[in-house]
């Protein structure tokens, strides 16, 4: 699941509202190991251009 979710990330990271429900979906689907994973990946490739919701959807991990 946890790749799937990259994908999707992936692809929607054109659009700041869509990457940002994506992300939040993705909480209701992996497990706290896999959101630890993801999280690392979302902050380095993503970082540079969503840092602040990446801190806001993260903070509550």
């Amino acid at each position: 699941m946890l790749e799937y979710v990259k994908t999707i990330l992936t692809k929607v990271s054109f659009d700041k509202m869509l990457f940002e429900k994506e992300l939040r979906k993705s909480f209701r689907f992996l497990v706290k190991e896999e959101l630890t994973q993801l999280k690392q990946w979302c902050y380095d490739l993503f970082s540079g251009m969503y840092l602040l919701i990446l801190n806001k959807v993260f903070s509550k991990v």
